[in-house]
Parts: structure tokens; sequence; C-alpha cells
């Protein structure tokens, strides 16, 4: 199998959304409930990181990286997914945005 090869299975995707000030300390409380979820259950989520702008904190990015299409499958009709959802949705100014992308190349040298 050539470099890269993996790649080309894997689900890359965006989810970017804001959300009203007063529900902050909730959400993010539902944001770190929900990453520890994927981490100890969801082997086929290579990546899940949330990031919060540092000038406007209600505004927040989640990077994703699934294994395949059934992990992003799985991931997505997960009770956890419906549960963050379920307190997310309700304090978003709009609809979140989920965008997929493909890899093109990386340079990572942080450590979370």
């Amino acid at each position: 199998m050539a470099v890269g090869d993996t790649d080309k299975h894997e689900v890359r995707q965006l989810a970017r959304y804001q959300i009203h000030p007063e529900a902050l300390e909730r959400v993010l409380a539902a944001i770190r409930e929900f990453v520890a979820y994927v981490r100890s259950n969801e082997p086929g989520t290579l990546r899940y990181e949330v990031w919060q702008e540092r000038d406007d904190p209600t505004k927040f990015v989640h990077i994703f990286v699934f294994r395949d299409a059934d992990a992003d499958r799985i991931h997505s009709e997960s009770a956890a997914v419906k549960k963050f959802s379920s307190v997310l949705y309700p304090e978003c100014l709009a609809p979140v945005e989920f965008i997929d992308y493909q890899f093109v190349v990386a340079n990572t040298r942080i450590q979370m």
C-alpha cells in the first residue's frame, strides 16, 4: 500500500458554530463530557478536537477524522451525539455548519 492510501478512506470534517454567551459554561461542560465519551468509546474516531476562538469565546470549531465512512456513521448515530446535540443546538445562533475536507499535507509538532 502506498503512503497515503489509508487517507483515501478517512472521513475528515470540520464543524463550526456560535452559541449564546449565557450558555458558555453549559456548552463547555457538554463538550468535555462528549469528547471524553468519544475518546473512550470510538476507536474509529482517529481525531476529535474542539477549538474555541480566543477573541470571541462563543465561537467553536470541531475538527474530526474518522477511519472510514462506517466509523463516521457509528459516531453520528450514537446516543452521545444525540445527547450532546440536545444541549448544543438550542444554544446556537445559527445551525452548526459541517464541512467535509480532503487531506493535502501537514507538519504537526504540537502536543496537547
